[in-house]
């Protein structure tokens, strides 16, 4: 998610994050306090900073994780997915996307619009 919505959205995070250590996922890093923050990349020719949600690994393989809530900037949230799935393909590693009941159709809209085809873990 944006910068702009993650203050609502702590709370599913943290979710998110006690649903991925009941699966087995270790070193996790997530966007929130209390945990170590992922590694953030700076989007070149603006000042946009981009940081995954979890970052978290599972036999040896790294997994970027994103909580898709409806957000305020649509566009935004569109090109760090973009980026992300462009970079995990790249090394090999995984993205995934992590939504909640009532944020599915924005979701699947979203999906639609970048032309990415993910299995969505609801929560």
């Amino acid at each position: 998610m944006v910068q702009v919505d993650k203050a609502e959205s702590t709370e599913v995070i943290k979710d998110s994050v006690v649903y991925l250590e009941s699966k087995g996922f270790e070193n996790i890093k997530a966007d929130i306090e209390g945990y170590e923050t992922p590694k953030s990349y700076l989007k070149k020719g603006s000042d946009e900073i981009i940081t995954p949600d979890i970052v978290a690994e599972r036999a040896g393989i790294k997994h970027y994780f994103e909580v898709s809530l409806k957000s305020q900037k649509p566009t935004l949230l569109k090109s760090k997915w973009r980026f992300l799935d462009v970079l995990t393909r790249m090394r090999n590693e995984r993205f995934k996307i992590i939504t909640r009941r009532g944020h599915y159709k924005f979701t699947n809209e979203m999906l639609e619009d970048l032309n990415l085809q993910k299995n969505l873990i609801k929560l």
